[in-house]
């Protein structure tokens, strides 16, 4: 198999994992502090051992989250894992590892930086 194949596939793994991941979470955790999580994106390593899930918070204009939030996923991690394998019918489940993405806010913040410059030159 190529290196091609095997990024495509792991590509496609994770598209599938944030696609159930994001159900389960809205549907069946039942943790209060991962209420409003949503499941940005899902990096796969190529042995499918791991899988960094990247994550923001539906409210949450800061970059940084709140530990909590951390804690209920990595809390619910064995669940969703469960319910991974079960979905998923993968030879391997990976280990979930959850780190908050903050590109979005970063990404508003430089927008309003450019708005702000735009409109400062019109003047």
């Amino acid at each position: 198999m190529s290196s091609n194949e095997v990024s495509s596939r792991s590509r496609r793994v994770g598209e599938q994992i944030q696609r159930e991941l994001a159900e389960l979470i809205q549907h069946e955790v039942k943790d209060p502090r991962v209420k409003w999580v949503t499941i940005s994106a899902v990096r796969v390593t190529k042995d499918f051992s791991h899988a960094t899930v990247f994550f923001t918070v539906l409210g949450n204009y800061e970059e940084t989250v709140d530990e909590d939030v951390i804690t209920g996923l990595d809390k619910a991690s064995g669940f969703l894992r469960r319910e991974l394998a079960h979905r998923m019918k993968l030879r391997i489940t990976p280990q979930l590892h959850f780190k908050y993405d903050a590109s979005s806010i970063k990404g508003d913040k430089l927008a309003g930086l450019i708005d702000a410059a735009v409109a400062s030159d019109k003047k």
